[in-house]
């Protein structure tokens, strides 16, 4: 019975509806009557993308899943981090209405609430992956272990399915590293720590990327205190240094206890479970009620059997070319089995070009590239980062000069109105040119902010049409805008200058 995952616990109504959705305990596999078009392993993001849009284009689909469809994303993810992050932000909301001159006596957080209500809304939103649902786009809909029999036969649950093409979405898991004495303990990864029903009143967590980070603030700000531990220094180590220091300091306002450059981590089970690590010369030995590991992660391509099909594969996943395909031509991959970028819209955009490749281009003709896309992320700490492109340090390493704009938020009114203002928006352009390369975003809502420049930069639109196009006053998108107006400014040469005056002289006169 797939509601004895730990996913789908407590069992109540709630995960009971997504279970019904999106995987009905009285599924019946339907009987494959003629050979797939495409046969899709894993009904997470990049999997159901790609099922939906080949059978809406014609094409004669399998879907395999063999435990949630939704994946990481609905269940374990996106959606369940969302919730939980939303409710934080009330709390503290609450907590500091009075910089705002709103009395509020005392705020008293409800954590089951708060989860139920996670729960609730996660399984209002599954319909739009169930198995239900992608019957009637006219998908086959399989639950079960896939594994390949040869090029052109995938089994499942005793049925073969025979296939023209397969793809591979079959996804990624959480994989803790190494860690003296993890494995005598009972510990969570964001495949549990969504099924927590009571708040723990001390939380180590392990690991200060995005979802470590995200944990981190959120507990903090409903309550639990909080212990976070970093091998590097600060938070965040792959992102722009001044926007994760911003975010940092926040944090620690916020309640957590960051234990950056941690060095001989030992979890020990001493009565409990205890945290012990060096960071920055200060020994710590300290009891936690839980523990998050939120660092490292394994490619599912366990069981499906791809040595038998040549598909080549390593520890970060199976290996693909520019066009998705893997090793066997006749057998694609999407998504987190086969990117190092592991986001959901990252997954959609991989399953566009699959289906394209897979089912439409005719020898090199009409072929897409994954090179091309654009991929923007976000982590939605308070305040938010969000970046698309290069950062400055690999331009640098790829031997391109760039010119850096910056806009700080405590020179924009409506950041400054809503005590926002700690935060910035940076953009490189390539050297002299308003080409744009690369930006970093922190603001409270630098994941929607950031579309701005990255639909710029897929459209091929420079700084300076950004800074041409009337942007809403008060608004905090106003700090792009005025990126446009700093780029606008170096090309008032003495010449160019010269020229004005000249032209002014002609019009009204000296």
């Amino acid at each position: 019975m797939s509601s004895e995952l730990v996913q789908l616990q407590p069992n109540d109504e709630h995960n009971q509806k997504l279970e019904a959705n999106v995987h009905p305990p009285q599924w019946t596999n339907p009987t494959p009557s003629r050979p797939y078009h495409l046969v899709v392993i894993g009904g997470g993001t990049a999997g159901l993308v790609t099922a939906a849009g080949a059978a809406g284009l014609g094409a004669r689909v399998a879907l395999v899943e063999r435990e949630l469809m939704g994946g990481d994303c609905l269940n374990v993810g996106c959606v369940p981090s969302k919730g939980i992050i939303s409710a934080a932000r009330v709390a503290v909301g609450a907590k500091d209405a009075s910089e705002f001159g709103i009395d509020v006596p005392e705020v008293y957080v409800d954590f089951a609430a708060v989860m139920q209500r996670m729960r609730k809304l996660r399984a209002g939103i599954s319909h739009n992956d169930s198995a239900s649902r992608f019957r009637d786009l006219g998908v086959d809909v399989f639950f079960g272990q896939a594994s390949f029999l040869d090029s052109n036969t995938i089994e499942v649950g005793g049925s073969e399915l025979r296939f023209k093409r397969a793809v591979i979405a079959s996804g990624a898991r959480a994989a803790a590293p190494p860690i003296a004495g993890l494995n005598d303990i009972e510990y969570l990864t964001n495949e549990s720590v969504f099924s927590l029903t009571e708040l723990p009143r001390r939380l180590g967590i392990i690991g200060a990327g995005p979802i470590g980070c995200e944990m981190a603030q959120s507990f903090a700000q409903l309550g639990s205190e909080v212990f976070l531990v970093e091998s590097e220094h600060g938070i965040m180590p792959r992102e722009d240094r001044e926007a994760a220091e911003i975010v940092q300091k926040e944090m620690v306002r916020n309640g957590v206890k960051l234990l950056c450059c941690g060095r001989n981590l030992v979890i020990k089970n001493e009565g409990g479970i205890r945290l012990t690590v060096e960071s920055h010369g200060k020994s710590y030995d300290e009891p936690v009620d839980q523990l998050l590991v939120a660092v490292g992660r394994a490619p599912n391509v366990e069981d499906l059997n791809l040595e038998a099909v040549g598909v080549d594969f390593d520890k970060k996943g199976v290996k693909v070319n520019d066009n998705l395909q893997t090793t066997n031509p006749r057998i694609y991959a999407a998504g987190d089995v086969c990117s190092k970028y592991q986001f959901t819209h990252a997954a959609d955009f991989m399953a566009r070009i699959v289906i394209q490749n897979a089912l439409f281009a005719v020898g090199p003709f009409g072929k897409k590239k994954a090179s091309d896309l654009v991929i923007p992320w976000a982590t939605y700490t308070s305040p938010e980062i969000a970046h698309v492109g290069m950062y400055e340090n690999e331009a640098e390493e790829a031997g391109i000069e760039v010119d850096t704009y910056v806009q700080h938020f405590s020179d924009i009114d409506r950041a400054i109105l809503e005590g926002q203002d700690d935060g910035f928006v940076k953009v490189h352009t390539k050297k002299g040119t308003d080409q744009i390369i690369g930006a970093t975003i922190v603001a409270e809502n630098a994941g929607d902010m950031i579309s701005e420049i990255t639909v710029a930069m897929t459209g091929g639109l420079g700084l300076g049409k950004i800074g041409s196009a009337i942007h809403p006053y008060p608004t905090q998108a106003e700090a792009i805008r005025k990126l446009g107006d700093q780029f606008s400014r170096t090309k008032l040469t003495p010449l160019s200058k010269k020229i004005l005056g000249l032209l002014q002289r002609l019009n009204v006169g000296s």
